[in-house]
């Protein structure tokens, strides 16, 4: 399957800016529950979203029946058996979006793009454009 050299380019830098902010979470709050059988330890894989306590990951979406329309849905996983208060989840979230929007304009730089609440969770909306072919 063919991916435009700039997309894929614009794919490999989102990768980038959510493994700094998975890194981060698991700097911060990786030893407050304990780890899913299942899941290997941090550090195991070489995608942090596969590994360790969180999964944050970008997912795209065209934003059909969304106030906000098309962007990166922040997607957060707490990879573990342990109940999770909600709260405790929320605010994951809410400094997982927060962190996203600080590294925004460092890992594109000259673009708009910030992060929006969009329903329950958090959306990185604004300029996806990829240039000039």
């Amino acid at each position: 399957m063919y991916v435009h050299p700039k997309l894929a380019a614009f794919s490999k830098t989102m990768d980038a800016l959510f493994r700094e902010v998975d890194e981060q979470l698991e700097d911060r709050w990786g030893h407050c529950f304990s780890l899913h059988p299942n899941r290997p330890k941090r550090g195991a894989t070489n995608n942090p979203e596969m590994d360790g306590l969180f999964e944050v990951a970008p997912d795209f979406t065209p934003g059909f029946g969304s106030e906000r329309g098309r962007g990166y849905v922040v997607s957060l996983r707490v990879a573990t058996q342990e109940k999770v208060p909600p709260e405790q989840v929320r605010s994951f979230m809410e400094e997982a979006a927060a962190e996203i929007q600080k590294r925004l304009p460092h890992y594109f730089p000259g673009r708009r793009l910030e992060v929006v609440r969009d329903g329950r969770g958090f959306k990185i909306i604004g300029d996806f454009s990829l240039g000039e072919a």
